[in-house]
C-alpha cells in the first residue's frame, strides 16, 4: 500500500499540464543527480547538528567543485591548465637547465617561456626570439648599446622594432638564453611577461613631452602603469593578452584605438558641466584583427586618475575574462556579454573614486594627426631644440646602426630615444646647430628620415622568417614593393603599407593605405590586398581589393594603380581621400585596365 505522502503527490501530480509534468520530471532528475540536500555538522561542544542554520560548515555535503577564476577545471582550456598546473614566473630552475644543456622547450614550456620573453620560433627558425618592454617606447643610448652588444654576441646582428614600440632580437640558442635574461636585467630593461597571456607593452605618444601642440606628456602614465604591473605579480596570466595605449593629444599618434584600452588627452572648455582643462577620455576593446576600434565609454578622467582606473579594468578583466575560449578571451567579448554599463560598474567597485561620466560632445575635438610627424625634422616646444624621426623599413636595424644611433643620441641629444608603433624611432633634444651633423651620421650609417617614400610607410610582422603562423615572408615582400614603387613614383604624401602573414593581424592589416595579408595563391606566396584603412582621424577599415593574388603578380599591378591614382586624383587629394572616393568596382578597373577584372 502506497505511503499518505507518496498518494498525495501523485494527487497533485495528476492536475498538472503535459508541460508541467515534463518541468517537474525535469526538476526532480536534476535534484537526483545532486543527491538529496541534508545537513550534518559538529558544532563547537562536540554535538552534531542536522541544522543548517547554525552556519557550521556541512560535514555530509559533496566537495565543492574546483574552479579556475570561477571556471570549473574541466571547462577551462589547455593554456589555462598549463598555468593553473605552474606558474610560469617559477621556472628559473628550468632555464637554468634548458641553458646548461643548450636545449629548447617542448610541450607547455613552450607556452611558458613566452612569460620571459622567450619565443621557441621553430619550425620557422631553431631558435628563440626575444621581446622586450619599453614602457612609453622610451629608451636610454645606454640600453641601446647594450642590446646591439647582446644582438652581436649572441643574435642575428640586429633588432626589430615592432608596432607596439618595443624590440625583438632573434636567433638565440638556449646555452645563451640565461646570458641574454641577465644582460636585459643590467641594462635596467625586463622581457618579463612580453608574450604570451600578459599586458602588452605599454605605448606612449612617442613624442611626449616635447610636442609643441600636445596636451599632457603621457610618458609617466605608461611608466607608472608597467611599475604597477611589475608589482603585480597575480597579473601574470591574464585570459589573454592585453593592450594599453595613453595618448598626448598632440600631433603624432599612437594609434590609441587600436588598443584594449586607451586614455587620450583632451581639453574641456569653459561653460561645460566640469571646471575647463585638460582630462582624458577612455576608450575600449580596439581589437583590429577582430575588425573592431576602441570606442569612448563615456568616462572623463582627470589625469592622476588614469593609471588606477586602468589598473581596475585589467584586474576586471582578469577576475571574469573568458577562460574556456581562447578565441573570446579578450576584452571586446567580455563587454559584449556584459555591456558598458555592468563594465564600468565593476571597475568602480575597485577604486576609491567615483566614475565621473561626461558626454564626448563637451570635450574639444582632438587635433587632426600628423601623418609624417614622427619621421623627419621638427621643431620641439623647448626653444632651440629639434627632434628627428628616423626611417627604419619594416623596422629592422643593424647591431651597428643601433651603436651610431646611441652615440649620437650622447653626442648632440640627451642620450634618449624613442621607438614608434610605426616601426621607427625619434632622437630628441637636437640642438638647432647640431641638425646636419646628425642629418649626416645618419646617412653615413646608411639611415635617413626622409618620410616622402613608400618605404617609409612600409609596416611588417615578422614573416615566415621567423613566426610559424605567417604564410609569407612579408618583411621582404614590404621591401620588394615599396623599392620598386619607390623607383617609379614620387609622391610627396605618406602612403603606409601594411604587410601582415596572417590572420592575427601583428601589422595591422586593416588600418593601411594598402594592407596585405598573406596567403597562398596556387601554392605560391601571396596576398589578399585591402585598401583606405586607417586610424585616429582617418579612422576606418580596409576594404578588399584583391581576395588573392601570388606576390610575384602584385607589382605590376600595384604600377597600374598608383598610375591611375596620378592620373586620376584631384588637387591636393591624398591617397586615402581617393581610394575611399572610389567604389571597389572603380579602383578594381583601374588596376586590372586592359585585363578581364
Amino acid at each position: 500500500m502506497a505511503a499518505p505522502d507518496s498518494i498525495a503527490l501523485q494527487q497533485i501530480q495528476d492536475t498538472f499540464t503535459p508541460e508541467q509534468k515534463e518541468y517537474l520530471a525535469g526538476f526532480l532528475l536534476a535534484v537526483a543527480k545532486r543527491g538529496p540536500t541534508f545537513f550534518a555538522g559538529h558544532t563547537a561542544d562536540g554535538h552534531i547538528t542536522s541544522d543548517p542554520a547554525t552556519g557550521i560548515p556541512n560535514a555530509a555535503a559533496a566537495p565543492a567543485q574546483e574552479t579556475w577564476f570561477g571556471t570549473p577545471i574541466d571547462e577551462i582550456c589547455k593554456e589555462e591548465r598549463w598555468k593553473l598546473e605552474e606558474n610560469p614566473l617559477d621556472m628559473w630552475d628550468r632555464l637554468l637547465a634548458h641553458a646548461n644543456e643548450n636545449r629548447f622547450p617542448e610541450g607547455a614550456d613552450v607556452f611558458r617561456f613566452k612569460y620571459h620573453g622567450l619565443f621557441y620560433v621553430a619550425p620557422a627558425q631553431d631558435s628563440f626570439m626575444l621581446r622586450l618592454r619599453t614602457p612609453g617606447c622610451m629608451m636610454t643610448s645606454h640600453q641601446l648599446r647594450g642590446l646591439a652588444e647582446m644582438a652581436g654576441d649572441w643574435g642575428a646582428g640586429e633588432a626589430h622594432v615592432t608596432t607596439r614600440g618595443n624590440l625583438q632580437i632573434r636567433q638565440f640558442q638556449p646555452k645563451d638564453i640565461v646570458n641574454v635574461l641577465m644582460k636585459v636585467q643590467s641594462l635596467g630593461l625586463s622581457s618579463r611577461g612580453a608574450g604570451a597571456d600578459n599586458i602588452r607593452n605599454i605605448t606612449a605618444t612617442p613624442t611626449s613631452g616635447f610636442d609643441p601642440t600636445e596636451l599632457f606628456d603621457v610618458t609617466p602614465m605608461a611608466q607608472a602603469l608597467n611599475f604597477y604591473i611589475q608589482n603585480s605579480r597575480d597579473l601574470y596570466g591574464l585570459p589573454r593578452k592585453f593592450n594599453v595605449a595613453f595618448d598626448s593629444g598632440g600631433a603624432v599618434s599612437v594609434v590609441a584605438d587600436t588598443n584594449d584600452i586607451a586614455f587620450i588627452a583632451t581639453r574641456v572648455p569653459e561653460g561645460r558641466s566640469v571646471p575647463a582643462g585638460v582630462y582624458f577620455r577612455a576608450q575600449l576593446c580596439g581589437i583590429t584583427g577582430h575588425r573592431q576600434f576602441a570606442s569612448d565609454c563615456g568616462l572623463l578622467l582627470t589625469p592622476d586618475q588614469t593609471v588606477a582606473v586602468a589598473a581596475a579594468m585589467i584586474r576586471v578583466f582578469n577576475q571574469n575574462g573568458d577562460r574556456t575560449d581562447r578565441r573570446k578571451a579578450r576584452l571586446k567579448y567580455l563587454v559584449d556579454k556584459w555591456g558598458i554599463d555592468k563594465f564600468l560598474e565593476e571597475t568602480e567597485k575597485l577604486l576609491t573614486f567615483p566614475l565621473v561620466h561626461v558626454s564626448l560632445d563637451e570635450c574639444e575635438p582632438r587635433p587632426a594627426v600628423d601623418q609624417v610627424g614622427h619621421l623627419g625634422v621638427h621643431p620641439q616646444r623647448q626653444l632651440g631644440l629639434y627632434y628627428i624621426g628616423v626611417t627604419l623599413p619594416v623596422g629592422r636595424i643593424t647591431a651597428t646602426q643601433m651603436r651610431t644611433v646611441a652615440e649620437i643620441a650622447e653626442k648632440h641629444g640627451s642620450s634618449e630615444v624613442r621607438l614608434t608603433v610605426w616601426q621607427n624611432l625619434i632622437l630628441p633634444n637636437i640642438r638647432t646647430e647640431d641638425v646636419p651633423a646628425v642629418r649626416q651620421a645618419l646617412a653615413a650609417a646608411r639611415l635617413s628620415d626622409s618620410a616622402s617614400t613608400f618605404a617609409a610607410g612600409a609596416v611588417a610582422c615578422t614573416g615566415n622568417q621567423g613566426c610559424k603562423y605567417s604564410a609569407t615572408n612579408t618583411k621582404a615582400h614590404a621591401m620588394e614593393l615599396a623599392g620598386f614603387l619607390d623607383e617609379r613614383f614620387k609622391i610627396q604624401q605618406p602612403v603606409n603599407l601594411h604587410v601582415t602573414g596572417c590572420p592575427h593581424s601583428c601589422a595591422q592589416h586593416y588600418i593601411g593605405d594598402i594592407g596585405m595579408l598573406g596567403t597562398k595563391v596556387g601554392g605560391e606566396e601571396g596576398y589578399q590586398v585591402l585598401i583606405g584603412g586607417g586610424s585616429d582621424d582617418r579612422q576606418g577599415l580596409g576594404r578588399e581589393l584583391i581576395p588573392a593574388i601570388r606576390f610575384s603578380d602584385l607589382p605590376p599591378v600595384m604600377e597600374r594603380f598608383f598610375q591611375a591614382f596620378e592620373q586620376q586624383r584631384r588637387d591636393g587629394e591624398s591617397f586615402l581621400a581617393f581610394s575611399r572616393r572610389h567604389g571597389i568596382a572603380e579602383l578594381r578597373a583601374m588596376i586590372y585596365a586592359g585585363e578581364q577584372a
